[in-house]
Formats: structure tokens, sequence, C-alpha cells
């Protein structure tokens, strides 16, 4: 049940996972006795393939962290909001790429990397072009082919959408995390505060984008 309106002032929200949508037992074992212990009113799945704990009292964040296994509450990851993925070829029918393992890959490299983006960047990983984590609309999208990934730059799907840019196709999973990065730390790099990427590439362009990657057009 959703907080009453004139307590929304008092509602705070903790998102322990898990990693790009897979759930395992202990897990669900673990939140569910948290959401017990502290009397949580509401646990929800959110768009971003993860649980959220919502309104408890801001003096026992700590604590529910620690029961969550944690040792306090974990830092953000290079100002990415989340990396979401699609169960990929090794679950789906329609999958022909493994979406699960690049997203892995493309965390990993994420959090080597010193990037602090001044607004949220989204990633949606497809494992075919049915897009079910809407690779189109997410500020960084990759979906799956036969003959490789594409890679997709700039979409956007709040109050003003936008479909995002398509930087290129046919990669191997080597090279789409590599454009992946170059993409990122060039948004990085030019990216006014506060600019999404759909903002951001309605400003400077595909081309010019294209240009400072020294990337081939796609047809």
């Amino acid at each position: 049940m959703a907080p009453d309106s004139k307590d929304n002032h008092k509602t705070y929200i903790i998102v322990p996972g898990p990693k790009l949508g897979v759930v395992l037992p202990e897990l669900l074992q673990t939140v569910a006795g948290v959401v017990e212990k502290h009397d949580i009113p509401q646990l929800k799945l959110t768009v971003a393939q993860r649980l959220a704990l919502i309104g408890y009292a801001p003096e026992n964040i700590d604590q529910i962290w620690q029961d969550l296994g944690n040792s306090g509450s974990p830092q953000k990851k290079s100002g990415v909001s989340y990396i979401k993925a699609c169960p990929g070829k090794a679950w789906c029918k329609y999958g022909v790429q493994d979406a699960l393992t690049l997203g892995d890959k493309l965390e990993k490299i994420l959090l080597e990397i010193p990037l602090s983006f001044n607004a949220k960047v989204k990633v949606g990983i497809s494992g075919c072009p049915f897009n079910c984590c809407e690779s189109f609309v997410r500020d960084l999208g990759i979906f799956g082919k036969k003959n490789g990934w594409t890679l997709v730059f700039g979409g956007n799907g709040a109050r003003k959408p936008r479909i995002g840019d398509v930087i290129d196709e046919s990669m191997s999973d080597e090279q789409v995390l590599e454009l992946a990065v170059k993409v990122l730390v060039y948004y990085n790099a030019n990216a006014v505060n506060r600019e999404r990427t759909a903002r951001f590439m309605e400003r400077i362009g595909l081309e010019k984008l294209r240009n400072a990657l020294a990337m081939r057009a796609t047809e």
C-alpha cells in the first residue's frame, strides 16, 4: 500500500539489488527478513529490475544495510543510475546474444574508470532486436543481432522522449564495450551540468560525435 500523501516527505528508499535483475533465493530470504524486522511498509520491484525497500525511518539506514549484508550504504557506481539486461540467449528463445554476460562485463569496466556524470545515465542491454530492455530509449543502449551488437546513444523515455542514435553495429563483445566507454568518456567531458544524453545529442548532433570518436558512419 502506498503511503498517504501527507507522509510522502518522510519516505526513504533503499535499493539493495539484485544485480542485472538476477534474483537468488538467498537474497529474497534476506530481504524478507529485513522487511519484517524493521516493519518496512512497502517492498517494490523497480523498472530497473531491482527491489526497493520504502518507508523506513532515516535513523535505521545503517542497520538495514548491515542486515542486508553490507557494511554501509553502497557507493554510487560511476554515476550510472542502473544497468538492466534481459535473459539473453541463455534463457530466451529469441535471444541471439548473451545480454547478462555483457552487462556484467560493462559494470566491471565502469567501476574501474574515473567517471562521475552530472546527470543520470541509464543503460539497457537487450539480447535481440525485440529490445525488451528498451535500448533505444536509454542513455546507453545495446542490443544483439545474429551478426553482433548494436550500440545506441542518447535515448530517453521520460517527459521529453527521444529515440537514441545508432552509433555502430555488428560488433563483438570487446568492440561494443570499448565503444561504450569511448562514448561515455566523451559525454562526460563535454556535457554541461545536469545535461542528459538525449539533450546532449540534440545539442551536438550525431556527426560531431562520430567525428570525435573517429567512427565510420552506420548506414
